[in-house]
């Protein structure tokens, strides 16, 4: 028999199982980290004395802490205000943010089994919660009573874009539903929550259980060193001394794919990568994606829009679906065109050294260098010694410090959660004053998912004048350190290290007063924006000779070199846009779907490309099985705004080159008008206050050399 559960009937389960935590944990409650004040520097949280029993004990403290303080503002007799009602539940929460944005961040950066213990049963509690807060029909009338009232009421327009943002959440969630399809919004939420929980948790688990073990040497043959005595390090600490290990992990992948003379291995190591959830395993994640997309639909249906698509989109700088569909196809048709001429001289170089095979999908990496070296003279392994992490850093610092007056000192004082990390204390230049706080997290381990990410601990805020720091942190999975040899980066880390460092001066550079509007707090195809010019700096010729230097005799990227990069800049950017753009149209068709009626997700994605004409040479940069983004990330229809961001930034980014690199006017309203205000104002408000002017999208095509 299966028994329903209402409401009411979780509400009743959710504090039964908050008094029986508490009972279990009294003894507890002093020893616990998360319920005093941080005696740390900054209030960054206490890692060393955080453990795994801490978390469920805190969780459920917090849960109820929030539910009086949520109590308070339904139940107050004072009439709806800004402040009684949107500044208290600011500053609600509090210690339940606390709790979750260490817990969180470790789910993602260093977890274990007990973590994902935690989070399985965690989640589903904390999406009831979110559920009873923005679906009670009180809070909401108070909310909706001061939004109803805000051009009489002198607010700001900081405070007018808060309140429209909690307006927007709650009547996005539901909170104007009755009766059954209320409650049916609340079991979707639940379903959602542990869906994406599962999916990248599945998606960890596959890339971790692949290993290419290779015994003869012989199969090594095209690796760089640096490749090479990494899989022998990888493989001795395996238990299989003698032998090289290659992972699905980007820095064991891409130089496998780009440099491995053995074509066989190549395909497997390829085909191990795209087939990251397709297998029909337990990690399989097909039934999963069918899952999300019917809820993702019928809810966006409850709350009367036409697609989740739709319902996305309302808030973000594109609006609706077909202005997304118009920007993709723009660029779809001149990137197809030049990725058809790069394939076919790919070709050329097969045929010409008698290889007697077409090009396929595992040859393209490999033949795009064979290309390069023929071309422009340029093996990305030459840049390698150049691209030193410490340096890179360096760089990265230095240019933030020239255009937005920050230095970062490294602080041995204060606690991480793991060996790898380093903390920094980024200080103003002017008066040496405190900015906030960011740790760096560099290297891949098994405990780590996939990928480059910045997130915060603590956002920054300054709610009646008390001015709270952000804590900030950056993770990525870049080239480890091999025996003597310290961490050499790709060209294309050192491009994401300054990517994700973008992210993170969005949150450390942040002046608002609200959190909810703060840091990173602006819409979807607007936050890339930010992080995505940053890239620009990096192979600046003049920002090269300031932090790329060969890591063993200190000397600077010859001219030479640093020429060769400028001319092969728009090389193979034909395959970078369409593979981009190809997962870009699959988001977004997933997303418009409204007939679920025996879907095959093989034969959806076969179908969404074939309807483009994706050249078979060309795999989607993420194919549906193991897109974190869109399936257990925010970036659900959502993934198109990276290519939006980018047209923002190459359009910016003109402006510096026209007007000098560090130019200081220009800097400064780049910093005042972006970095500083977060979601205060209209994105494209925003932009035009700071280059004064919408932006065009030429400057992207000259960029990527698609014109």
């Amino acid at each position: 028999m299966r028994i329903k559960l209402t409401s009411l009937t979780l509400l009743l389960l959710t504090s039964f199982l908050v008094m029986s935590c508490m009972d279990k944990t009294e003894s507890n409650m002093n020893d616990n980290p998360f319920f005093t004040e941080y005696d740390t520097p900054y209030g960054t949280p206490p890692f060393e004395k955080i453990k795994n029993e801490h978390y469920l004990p805190a969780y459920y403290k917090a849960l109820e802490v929030h539910n009086k303080e949520i109590d308070e503002i339904i139940n107050s007799t004072e009439a709806p205000s800004f402040e009684n009602t949107i500044v208290a539940l600011e500053k609600s929460g509090e210690l339940l943010s606390r709790v979750n944005n260490v817990f969180s961040n470790l789910k993602s950066a260093h977890t274990n089994e007990t973590f994902n213990k935690i989070a399985k049963e965690i989640t589903p509690v904390l999406a009831q919660h979110s559920d009873n807060i923005k679906l009670n029909e009180k809070l909401f009338s108070r909310i909706k009573i001061v939004y109803d009232n805000k051009e009489n009421s002198g607010l700001t327009d900081e405070q007018k874009a808060v309140l429209k943002k909690y307006y927007d959440d709650y009547a996005k969630n539901g909170a104007a539903l009755k009766g059954k399809d209320k409650e049916r919004i609340k079991e979707i939420n639940q379903k959602l929550s542990s869906l994406t929980l599962d999916f990248g948790d599945k998606i960890l688990n596959e890339t971790n259980s692949f290993k290419l073990f290779i015994k003869d040497e012989a199969d090594l043959a095209g690796l760089p060193d640096a490749a090479i005595a990494g899989a022998k390090e990888a493989a001795t600490a395996e238990g299989r001394e003698g032998e090289y290990l290659f992972t699905l992990h980007k820095p064991s992948l891409i130089p496998f794919l780009q440099y491995a003379e053995n074509r066989e291995l190549r395909e497997k190591m390829f085909k191990g990568y795209i087939n990251k959830g397709d297998q029909g395993n337990e990690n399989d994640t097909r039934a999963i994606i069918k899952e999300l997309v019917t809820l993702r639909y019928e809810k966006a249906q409850l709350l009367g829009y036409e697609t989740h698509a739709h319902y996305v989109l309302e808030s973000n700088m594109a609006k609706n679906p077909a202005n997304v569909y118009q920007r993709l196809d723009e660029l779809w048709a001149p990137a197809l065109q030049v990725a058809e001429q790069e394939a076919k001289s790919m070709q050329e170089i097969i045929d010409k050294e008698g290889g007697n095979f077409k090009l396929e999908p595992w040859d393209w990496w490999f033949y795009a260098e064979r290309v390069k070296k023929a071309k422009y003279d340029l093996d990305e392994e030459d840049l390698r010694p150049y691209f030193e992490l410490e340096n890179v850093k360096k760089g990265v610092f230095e240019v933030s410090g020239k255009l937005f007056g920050i230095e970062l000192k490294e602080r041995n004082d204060i606690q991480k959660y793991h060996e790898d990390v380093i903390v920094y204390e980024v200080l103003n230049k002017e008066d040496n004053s405190h900015v906030g706080i960011l740790y760096t997290d560099y290297f891949p381990r098994a405990s780590k998912r996939g990928g480059a990410w910045m997130d915060a601990i603590r956002k920054q805020s300054n709610i009646n004048g008390d001015f709270v720091t952000p804590v900030i942190i950056n993770v990525g999975n870049f080239s480890k350190p091999v025996g003597d040899k310290p961490s050499l980066l790709s060209l294309d880390e050192t491009l994401t290290l300054f990517h994700e460092f973008g992210h993170a001066l969005h949150g450390l550079l942040s002046k608002g007063k609200y959190p909810k509007i703060t840091g990173t707090s602006v819409p979807r195809d607007f936050v890339e924006f930010p992080s995505q010019v940053m890239e620009n700096w990096a192979m600046e010729p003049e920002v090269l000779k300031l932090y790329a230097k060969h890591y063993e005799t200190g000397e600077p990227m010859p001219d030479e070199l640093i020429e060769k990069i400028k001319k092969s800049g728009k090389f193979n950017q034909g395959f970078a846009m369409v593979e981009y753009l190809a997962a870009s149209y699959l988001d977004m068709d997933w997303h418009t779907l409204n007939s679920f009626d025996n879907i095959d997700v093989r034969d959806f994605e076969n179908n969404s490309m074939n309807k483009r004409g994706l050249v078979e040479e060309i795999v989607p940069r993420y194919r549906s099985t193991y897109f974190n983004h869109i399936f257990a990330g925010g970036y659900s229809a959502g993934y198109y705004s990276y290519i939006w961001s980018e047209i923002l930034d190459a359009d910016a980014f003109a402006a510096f080159t026209e007007q000098g690199i560090f130019n200081e006017d220009l800097a400064k309203k780049f910093k005042e008008n972006i970095l500083e205000k977060g979601g205060a104002d209209d994105p494209m408000d925003l932009y035009v206050a700071f280059r004064g002017e919408e932006p065009e999208v030429e400057p992207l095509l000259i960029k990527r050399g698609l014109k």
